[in-house]
């Protein structure tokens, strides 16, 4: 299994980006999701996770901000992310999850500047 994500940068707070997770070697309908973040000096978070049912679920300090979404045919998942804030800085990873195994992404940093 290989996550690889892309989107990350610099963005001033108020803006937007979109980070993309390129799923392989998966049955990627068939595994839950998401991304989580790890700022310098804290504790990795959850950020989104998308079951492979659909059902939905975001941390709360990111709750009507940002989104994620998947696209099983492309083996995709995405996390829209707006009213970013300076917070928000961390390295954000994708993780795939199925039978109780996880697997994570090299990670993407993103940069909020007050």
């Amino acid at each position: 299994v290989q996550l690889v994500e892309s989107g990350g940068g610099l963005v001033q707070a108020g803006g937007s980006l979109r980070l993309s997770c390129a799923a392989s070697g998966l049955t990627f309908d068939d595994y839950a999701i998401g991304w989580f973040r790890q700022a310098p000096g804290k504790q990795r978070e959850l950020v989104a996770t998308d079951s492979s049912g659909g059902r939905r679920n975001y941390g709360d300090s990111v709750k009507g901000r940002f989104t994620i979404s998947r696209d099983n045919a492309e083996n995709i998942v995405y996390l829209q992310m707006n009213s970013l804030k300076p917070e928000d800085t961390a390295v954000y990873y994708c993780y795939a999850q199925w039978a109780g195994v996880n697997y994570w992404g090299q990670g993407t940093q993103v940069t909020v500047s007050s």
